[in-house]
């Protein structure tokens, strides 16, 4: 039990700067070996603020042709994700990739699956808003409409009016993003079943998820390299980190012309710097609820749990025939922690267990993050 050990230690010192911090102005209702999420000085969390995106994140009059939400791809009964192998924009166009859970995105140093420069919330939420290529909520060219909702609006004008109540005009698109923003960091996710036997609750865990735990994190299957700390990612932050953690991997899912290639719509990183060496490079995402975020991988292309863990075993992924055919395993640009490894039957139901007690119900349906027209 030698990573319970090591977590427990580090959530001590975490817990030593929650007490630090506790007088913030926004309740977090954080457990208190956890530490504050990462606000920019800008945009601080308040709860008018987080009502107000609430709202806004539910309603479908922020897209184009007036039909789909933030929600239609983040759908709360899934962890925040939409079930989909690969998004679907509002205007029926199918994205290159899938979408990513919004739980804990407030620990995340880097957004989305393969973007190094992008830190902040309010920068991404303007790509689904108003991006072209491809068209998510199709609101761009028509962002005046943002504005005159937030003043037209009844319900809108008193809570943006308390929400911003220090502007002199907070109507505006960048204090809706704002609010999202402040929305979305507030989806936090830390009452597992993992989480209670962390915290001394040693029935939380059955004795298959035990024996599951203590293989995610051995050296002979290395799964906590790219899905460790607290969050289950290396690409991960607080406000009192030192040193923010920020991960890429390829993890040998493709080899489409034998020398690494990956589709030309899904390269990774060597999308945005043109490094060979960045080909196939994903974040790793976070793996809480991951039982509840399946289709997997950048693309949705791993169908389940039981797959993945096939895939890895593999040491990567032969795809037979077709157009991206080629052997993972076999790619130049593989992470050195997809090795491969052999797995009895019972050790490989073991690992399930353990990855499904990652699973925090209380998430998926808390009034705070519900939606709220449905009230």
């Amino acid at each position: 039990m030698r990573h319970i050990a090591i977590i427990l230690a580090a959530f001590g010192v975490l817990a030593a700067a929650w007490w630090l911090s506790a007088d913030s102005e926004y309740d977090w209702q954080l457990h208190p070996a956890l530490p504050l999420p990462k606000v920019p000085d800008d945009n601080p969390m308040t709860t008018e603020k987080v009502e107000l995106g609430r709202w806004l994140f539910y309603d479908t009059r922020l897209s184009g042709n007036e039909t789909m939400s933030c929600a239609s791809c983040h759908i709360q009964s899934l962890a925040f994700t939409d079930g989909r192998a690969r998004a679907v924009g509002s205007t029926g166009e199918i994205h290159p990739r899938a979408s990513m859970s919004l739980v804990n995105v407030a620990y995340a140093s880097r957004l989305t699956w393969a973007n190094p420069l992008l830190e902040h919330l309010e920068d991404q939420a303007l790509t689904p808003l108003l991006g072209d290529n491809p068209v998510e909520m199709g609101l761009g060219g028509h962002e005046e409409r943002f504005a005159e909702l937030l003043h037209n609006d009844v319900k809108y004008r008193e809570l943006t009016k308390r929400a911003f109540s220090g502007d002199s005009d907070p109507y505006s698109l960048l204090n809706g993003v704002r609010a999202i923003s402040a929305f979305i960091r507030s989806i936090i996710s830390y009452d597992s079943p993992y989480d209670h036997y962390l915290r001394g609750d040693v029935d939380a865990l059955g004795k298959s998820a035990q024996r599951g735990m203590d293989l995610f994190f051995s050296e002979r299957l290395e799964c906590f390299h790219c899905h460790g700390g607290f969050n289950f990612t290396d690409s991960t932050t607080h406000r009192d980190a030192r040193i923010e953690g920020v991960g890429f991997h390829n993890n040998g899912l493709y080899n489409v012309d034998g020398e690494g290639s990956y589709p030309r719509d899904n390269t990774g990183l060597f999308d945005m710097t043109g490094e060979r060496r960045d080909m196939g490079r994903f974040k790793a995402p976070s793996l809480r609820n991951v039982a509840l975020t399946a289709p997997y991988m950048h693309d949705g292309s791993i169908a389940t749990l039981t797959d993945v863990i096939a895939h890895y075993e593999r040491g990567g992924r032969i795809v037979e025939e077709g157009p991206y055919a080629g052997d993972g395993r076999l790619s130049p640009y593989k992470s050195e922690f997809v090795t491969g490894f052999e797995l009895t039957d019972e050790e490989r139901s073991d690992l399930i267990a353990f990855l499904q007690s990652l699973t925090d119900t209380s998430v998926t349906t808390d009034e705070r993050f519900s939606n709220p027209f449905a009230d």
